[in-house]
């Protein structure tokens, strides 16, 4: 009797793919003979494949051993790479003048990460010193997983803010003045 473990696939979740099914594919028990369980042991949580493999199995109450032989053949856990739609904007940012530079340093992002995925950098570039205004960019994320970069599942989409540097408000005044008359100009 040959029992096989059963084979699964899915796309990239963040969640571990694991199935514990087998199926007898060669050979069958006698009468009322059987298996009491079979023990099934794989785990792929990441794009690629690994073995799905039988490591055990109990024989229902009253099969004898001697009369079977049984082997295992492995069966395939296979994570696909996803494309999850994910956009990040870079932040915008507004201030006065004053000869420093304006820098945002933060991002917003939408769409839904996979389950224990987080954003662990984005580079963001950007700087205006100058009343007037330009981009500020962001780009080159990394996603990651428990420390594993897993950035591939991704389709990032990226968006820039705004960098804005508004002129100083100053008000000239003229001086008042007054004098008696004697004939010359007052200025």
């Amino acid at each position: 009797i040959v029992l096989t473990a059963d084979s699964a696939s899915k796309a990239y979740d963040g969640t571990a793919l694991t199935d514990s099914g087998y199926k007898i594919t060669t050979g069958a028990f006698v009468g009322n003979d059987g298996l009491a369980g079979v023990t099934v042991s794989g785990s792929q949580t990441f794009a690629g494949s690994s073995d799905n493999t039988i490591t055990g199995h109990t024989l229902a109450e009253g099969t004898k051993d001697q009369n079977y032989s049984i082997t295992y053949k492995q069966g395939t856990l296979e994570v696909t790479q996803a494309s999850i739609a994910i956009t990040i904007t870079a932040d915008s940012g507004t201030k006065t003048y004053d000869g420093t530079a304006l820098t945002k340093n933060t991002y917003t992002s939408t769409g839904t990460l996979a389950a224990g995925d987080t954003i662990s950098s984005v580079t963001l570039t950007g700087s205006q010193t100058d009343a007037g205004d330009s981009a500020n960019t962001a780009k080159a994320a990394v996603i990651k997983h428990d420390g594993t970069d897993v950035t591939a599942n991704y389709k990032i989409t990226y968006a820039d803010g705004t960098l804005t540097v508004n002129p100083v408000a100053i008000v000239l005044t003229a001086d008042s003045a007054s004098k008696a008359y004697d004939g010359t100009a007052l200025t």
